[in-house]
């Protein structure tokens, strides 16, 4: 054998060596493949979706049942944050939508398209088999404000619970305390089933409460009605909202989210004190609107739930109107009696859009 001869036998790798380099260049791969997947969840969506939402474990802790606590649970209830219009059937004939009282709090179907799923409010009467009545005081106090349900699911977020992780801790037992004194309604519900991808995309919302919290106090009208508003969800309805449903950015109160209801359609208000808002309102036009549902000659319409702000008291009105006078003003003409054309600045259709 010659000394070339030897060299390319000695150069060439015997087959378990060659399956060695090939089983570590394969490692390799997988390892820079599941470096850039990780890297690529965390920066797109996070691991919520595929590990499941945050939860903190349960407590046994029980809202001791005052009189006053009843009172203000039954205003937040059936007022100031709209629980009742979600879930109760609706009165669907009558101006504003008012709830059928002799079905409060049993519940409805909310929401049954291809894109979402069936989204269901719950039966929160103390019926024993069709509501809330085996639910503990902290799996409903979780749910209001954490957002997971009394079977650990994740709540879908028309349950504003993102706005109620700021209600305070009396207020959240006041809630609970009024719940637990409604009738107990026999009424059988569908489950919510949310859609893929959504149904895992929503796990990233919820968020434990693990500390006090407190409200402001009412004598500071401005930061009173910025608590308010935010637990009456008033941007979840008056802010246009994009891809994903996320908040267009620097439209805050300025209204074009269009929203259809047992047949009505109609395009949020403008909040903000621009010209295109609603700097002609004073304090007294304000609550006269919420109380009558009427702006001068002109209807609202009953998608806003006048029927239930109503309720609320002149003090808590005169609040609300001081915060959102307040607001930074954005220029975004909104006018339901013109036909939708398309806006630049929502990018969406709606009365007026045209001339912003």
């Amino acid at each position: 054998m010659t000394f070339k001869t030897s060299s390319l036998i000695a150069a060439t790798d015997s087959p378990s060596q060659a399956g060695k380099k090939l089983r570590k260049a394969l490692l390799i791969a997988v390892m820079l493949v599941t470096v850039f997947l990780v890297a690529g969840i965390s920066m797109a969506i996070g691991w919520r979706p595929i590990i499941g939402a945050k939860a903190r474990p349960l407590t046994t802790r029980n809202f001791e049942r005052t009189p006053q606590r009843l009172e203000r649970g039954r205003y937040i209830f059936m007022g100031l944050s709209g629980c009742v219009h979600c879930h109760s059937p609706l009165e669907g004939s009558q101006r504003g939508f008012p709830p059928v009282m002799s079905l409060m709090g049993s519940g409805q179907v909310l929401v049954e398209q291809a894109s979402l799923g069936r989204i269901v409010a719950s039966n929160l009467t103390p019926d024993m088999q069709t509501g809330s009545g085996t639910w503990t005081d902290d799996q409903l106090a979780r749910a209001i404000r954490e957002g997971i349900g009394h079977d650990g699911r994740t709540l879908f977020p028309m349950m504003p619970y993102q706005n109620f992780r700021g209600m305070s801790d009396e207020d959240l037992a006041s809630v609970v305390v009024f719940l637990r004194s409604l009738p107990p309604i026999r009424h059988e519900l569908p489950k919510t089933t949310v859609t893929f991808p959504v149904k895992y995309l929503i796990k990233k919302l919820p968020q434990p409460v693990t500390s006090p919290v407190s409200a402001p106090l009412a004598g500071n009208r401005v930061q009173w009605g910025k608590y308010l508003v935010r637990l009456a969800s008033c941007a979840n309805c008056h802010t246009a909202r994009g891809a994903h449903g996320k908040p267009i950015p620097d439209m805050d109160f300025a209204g074009g989210q269009t929203i259809a209801m047992d047949g009505v359609m109609s395009t949020s208000a403008n909040l903000t004190p621009d010209a295109s808002g609603i700097p002609y309102y004073d304090e007294a036009l304000f609550i006269r609107t919420l109380r009558t549902g009427m702006v001068g000659a002109r209807e609202l319409s009953s998608i806003m739930p006048f029927v239930l702000y109503r309720n609320l008291s002149d003090d808590d009105l005169k609040a609300i109107f001081a915060y959102l006078q307040t607001l930074k003003p954005v220029r975004h003409r909104v006018d339901n009696s013109l036909p939708p054309t398309y806006c630049r600045r929502c990018r969406h259709k709606h009365g007026a859009g045209d001339q912003n």
